[in-house]
């Protein structure tokens, strides 16, 4: 076990070293000056020139990704151009709240996709059956955006009950507030994810079904539910935990439409901030924390498959991939 961790940790930061190479290019590539942001309308040449100096901005790109990479090394993600505050920080504030939505949303739309799914699949040939079927298809096609406005429009607008969009001032000193203030975004997130959840879960279900092992276990004497408890259980999971993996990531990524429809302060609103701007540092920091993320959810994924499937456990001690 110790050798996998070993080289999938090695890959890991191999992962995060190309995409830190990458990030660093294509955002040279944009077109846009981030000395714009520094200068007021129609600045001379002279203005634009202190303004890169100051930023560094004019420096070669070899010697700007040296002096980026050794930041993050000692932990540091920069200095923002627009508001001259430390990077680091302030993604940490907005982790605050882009967390607790993207957690809370996976956890809500697995409660509803895993029943869902395996209904969907066990009843298949009812009317109920078909219905969760087609409902999670019509979910899969439905925009976040779109929906949230829906929820906005229907709670938030003509019920009251819950607000439209904002954080508390304080954040988390104020639970109760902050609480209701996320609800609708999660539940928003929570239910398209769950569409594409369910689906996911009916088509591993129904493998399990019609698998040999399952027709045996009946043959010899279990029941329905201690076939599907000790052998079904485990084999469907494997190929979800996958895409539990994906869709975790994907929310994660995809904050910032959600955060932008509710007015929420988190990673995705501080990232379409720092776009506009061309404030590099910022937009850095922020997709680098995010790559970081995405990797660490793939290898805990990675890692959870192989303890579960007995076919791959000797890939824990370093066996043939």
């Amino acid at each position: 076990m110790a050798r996998y961790l070993l080289r999938r940790l090695a890959f890991l930061l191999v992962s995060l070293a190309l995409a830190s190479v990458v990030l660093f290019v294509l955002l040279r590539m944009l077109p846009g000056d981030p000395a714009n942001a520094l200068t007021s309308v129609g600045a001379g040449p002279e203005q634009i020139a202190a303004a890169r100096h100051s930023i560094g901005s004019d420096r070669p790109l070899p010697e700007q990704f040296t002096h980026w990479i050794g930041q993050l090394a000692r932990g540091d993600l920069g200095t923002s151009f627009v508001s001259s505050l430390p990077v680091g920080p302030e993604v940490s504030a907005r982790l605050n709240v882009t967390i607790p939505l993207t957690l809370a949303a996976f956890v809500l739309a697995v409660l509803i996709a895993v029943p869902a799914g395996f209904l969907a699949a066990y009843k298949r040939r009812t009317w109920y059956g078909a219905l969760l079927s087609g409902v999670s298809q019509l979910g899969i096609a439905i925009p976040v955006f779109w929906l949230g406005m829906i929820l906005i429009a229907v709670f938030a607008l003509n019920a009251g009950w819950l607000p439209a969009g904002g954080f508390p001032q304080d954040g988390w000193a104020e639970p109760a507030e902050a609480i209701r203030s996320l609800a609708l975004p999660v539940v928003t997130i929570a239910l398209v994810m769950g569409a594409s959840l369910t689906r996911y879960v009916r088509s591993a279900t129904l493998d399990v079904l019609g698998s040999d092992y399952l027709r045996t276990a009946r043959a010899l004497g279990a029941s329905f539910g201690r076939a599907m408890w000790q052998h079904g259980l485990r084999n469907a999971s494997v190929p979800v935990i996958s895409i539990l993996g994906i869709e975790l990531a994907s929310t994660l990524l995809g904050a910032v439409v959600v955060e932008s429809v509710f007015a929420l302060p988190g990673l995705g609103s501080m990232l379409a901030t720092g776009i506009a701007q061309h404030d590099y540092p910022v937009i850095q920091g922020v997709l680098f924390v995010s790559t970081l993320a995405v990797l660490l959810i793939g290898f805990a994924a990675d890692l959870i498959q192989r303890i579960i499937d007995p076919r791959l456990r000797g890939r824990l001690s370093g066996g043939a991939r």
